[in-house]
């Protein structure tokens, strides 16, 4: 059986990446293996699933198509990934008394998800959703 075990993000600063991600966001730092030019092999998980899926904070740098990949998605303001929450409402009141910066405020579409998008201040737009029973 196939799992989703670990999955990553492009940042272009993995001390900054790992700062907002822990600091903002609110995961856990699951690992810092350092791999040399300055990189590691950063991961976070949610805080309350140590053992769950990792997110590797993965550096752009040194990678042009990855690079170029990243400011196409956040100049086109396409969100990188989407992270699932549990109350959109309160998740988005939290961040913004921290200071985070958001393209709007949360909406419902007709049908899906709730959603609202974040900036990562790592290169990225992260979409937050919140599932709701009726979506």
């Amino acid at each position: 059986m196939i799992r989703v075990k670990l999955t990553s993000v492009l940042v272009d600063d993995q001390q900054k990446a790992k700062v907002f991600y822990t600091e903002k966001l609110g995961f856990a730092l699951k690992r810092d293996i350092p791999f040399g030019n300055g990189a590691s092999w950063l991961t976070v998980t949610a805080a309350d699933e140590p053992d769950g899926t990792e997110l590797l904070l993965e550096p752009v740098h040194g990678v042009a198509e990855a690079v170029t990949f990243q400011k196409a998605l956040f100049a086109a303001g396409i969100p990188i990934t989407a992270f699932g929450v549990d109350d959109i409402h309160a998740e988005y009141a939290r961040l913004t008394l921290l200071g985070v910066e958001f393209r709007g405020s949360p909406t419902k579409p007709a049908s899906g998800p709730t959603t609202v998008a974040l900036n990562d201040t790592c290169g990225n737009y992260i979409q937050l959703f919140q599932i709701d029973e009726a979506s």
